[in-house]
């Protein structure tokens, strides 16, 4: 043999070192093997709009057009309507829940998320509360609001504030037009809270009567409602998620 002793010796220390990693990364006797860490599931929240078409949800009588979708959107464009959920998901009723949306304002638009409502032919919805949804529209009251009862405004030039309710002033919605927001709706017991992009806009504990803002603003249950404001207004949705609790 013609083998140099130090070449030979560390040949034997790299297979040595080899089947010993091999070994390590065997599992132990009973036990599975090792896999990715699978992305996370059950969070508990069930989709609505399944961005394909309308099956879950009915349109009130006044401009049924004002909703559409395509692309996998919802897009709210049209006169004064309200898109109601009326499809099994607990039954089409709602009282604590987590509701997670996800929306895009255009210039002027002017929207709304109403909960404890319940289906009506014509007209403003007279049950439940609104989560408005406006980032530049004339109206005061903007996106992160629960509509007349805790208010996030901007005020153009000469613009009065708003009666009833109160009122935090801001320079600027929490929504920009043409960006996508999270919009994050919370109901436990008498709490009310609102999220925009993860920011608290409204933290509300309703008092015992409810707010006086109207004899259908008070916490019950009911379900879900879109609003189509105006025929200037545009608002997309992509998602409408809720985790009854």
């Amino acid at each position: 043999m013609n083998l140099k002793l130090p070449s030979f010796l560390a040949a034997v220390a790299v297979s040595i070192g080899l089947v010993s990693c091999e070994k390590a990364s065997e599992p132990a006797a009973g036990t599975a093997p090792a896999e990715d860490a699978p992305a996370e599931k059950g969070d508990g929240f069930v989709e609505l709009f399944n961005r394909e078409n309308l099956d879950g949800w009915s349109i009130s009588k006044e401009n049924p057009d004002s909703f559409s979708v395509k692309d996998g959107i919802l897009i709210v464009k049209g006169g004064k309507s309200h898109l109601f959920y009326s499809g099994d998901v607990n039954g089409g009723k709602f009282t604590d829940f987590e509701l997670k949306v996800r929306a895009k304002t255009f210039p002027g638009a002017n929207s709304g998320v109403y909960f404890h409502t319940e289906y009506q032919e014509e007209g403003w919805p007279d049950k439940g509360y609104e989560c408005q949804v406006n980032s530049t529209h004339k109206d005061p009251k903007k996106t992160g609001s629960l509509y007349a009862v805790k208010n996030i405004i901007v005020l153009q030039e000469g613009q009065e504030p708003p009666k009833g309710g109160e009122h935090e002033k801001r320079d600027a919605a929490p929504s920009t037009d043409g960006e996508w927001f999270d919009y994050d709706i919370s109901v436990k017991g008498k709490r009310i809270v609102i999220k925009v992009n993860g920011e608290t806009t409204v933290d509300y504990t309703e008092p015992e009567g409810g707010p006086g803002a109207g004899p259908g603003r008070i916490l019950s249950e009911g379900t879900f409602a879109i609003q189509a404001h105006d025929p200037d207004s545009e608002v997309h949705y992509e998602r409408f998620a809720v985790k009854p609790l």
